[in-house]
């Protein structure tokens, strides 16, 4: 068996009805197999396991792809890949409906003949919602290092920088430090723009006594972070502390709550029911979280439309969020994870409000 993770792939392939799983995606691929190159595919079945790809990246294929087969193909990967199912015998293949286009899938079921496509649903994207020990080890790396950015940035942060050099300097401090790069697009939102959940960095420079909302994460060894916290320049109103109050006393009713055996909807109602008390539901129009890994919004999500039973080893963020148009807006982000009785969160910056001058 290369590894535990392809072992419980192996038991989802049986339940589906498959003899073996094509992977093509570049998450799913390394979930499975360690690999960071940018091409290649994996073939997986009950007894055999394969990574197909070309000559740059044979050898560092066979140095992180352990327990896996190194095949190199030639000009036609296709060929390749119809050669090994029809030496390993299949004749029910699984693919990644989710990631496949039509046209490829049209592609496939003619070059892999006589072995028939059947979609895989998201049975990959299932298993990587439960973390193990070692990536959650990195993930507390990734969100130290989001923390340790925050820290950096409080003393970048004033009147007329712009939210563009604001962004840029926590990039090159994320990279700096070990991160090959943000986890996404980094979004600073300053003054009105901070009443965009996703206003991402613009021209636009810092005033006087208005929010600076940063959302921010590092992708490291493969994992990413994701952080939010919101500040004031100047001094804050009694509307700005207001806002700022219910986010935080919602935020932290949820983090004081959220359990496995909940629903993501029931979780998402941790904080929006506070908000909605308070008489700013109409201005949280997002979730209150989502799942983190390999990529920055996985499963299961804290949503009213989620009905995913929370279970230990599962990786949520939890960020409500109030968001007035022509005024401001505040939202207040913590990576965790659930536990047994519980969960553990992983970053750990302040979230007392802070002020600037």
């Amino acid at each position: 068996m290369p590894n535990e993770r392809a072992k419980r792939l192996r038991e989802k392939i049986a339940e589906a009805g498959g003899q073996a799983i094509v992977v093509a995606s570049e998450v799913n691929r390394r979930y499975l197999t360690g690999f960071t190159g940018t091409h290649g595919v994996v073939l997986l079945s009950p007894d055999k396991a394969a990574l197909l790809t070309d000559f740059r990246y044979r050898l560092q294929a066979g140095e992180q792809a352990k327990g896996f087969e190194i095949i190199e193909h030639g000009r036609d990967l296709n060929a390749t890949i119809a050669e090994t199912l029809g030496a390993w015998g299949v004749t029910k293949l699984l693919f990644e409906d989710r990631h496949v286009t039509v046209a490829e899938q049209a592609l496939w079921a003619k070059a892999f003949a006589p072995a028939q496509l059947q979609p895989a649903g998201g049975i990959i994207e299932g298993l990587r919602m439960v973390k193990d020990a070692g990536e959650l080890a990195v993930m507390q790396e990734a969100a130290d290092l989001a923390d340790r950015t925050f820290r950096h940035i409080l003393g970048f942060i004033k009147p007329g920088v712009s939210e563009i050099e604001i962004a840029a300097e926590m990039e090159y401090f994320m990279r700096k430090n070990g991160a090959t790069g943000p986890s996404f697009n980094t979004i600073v939102a300053s003054g009105e723009r901070s009443a965009m959940p996703h206003g991402v960095a613009s021209e636009k420079k810092v005033g006087r006594d208005e929010f600076v909302t940063l959302d921010f994460g590092a992708y490291y060894k493969g994992y990413c972070s994701d952080l939010t916290r919101t500040v004031f320049v100047g001094t804050p109103t009694d509307k700005h502390r207001e806002i700022y109050s219910i986010v935080k006393e919602a935020q932290q009713y949820a983090l004081d709550h959220l359990k496995p055996g909940m629903t993501g909807r029931e979780g998402d109602a941790l904080t929006r029911d506070i908000i909605t008390r308070y008489g700013y539901g109409d201005h949280f129009g997002h979730g209150t979280g989502h799942g983190l890994g390999m990529e920055i919004h996985e499963e299961p999500r804290l949503s009213l439309t989620c009905d995913t039973v929370l279970a230990p080893g599962m990786m949520v963020t939890v960020e409500p969020g109030i968001y007035v148009p022509g005024f401001g807006g505040v939202r207040i982000e913590d990576d965790v994870i659930l536990t047994d009785n519980g969960i553990q969160i992983l970053t750990r910056s302040p979230k007392e409000l802070i002020v600037l001058d």
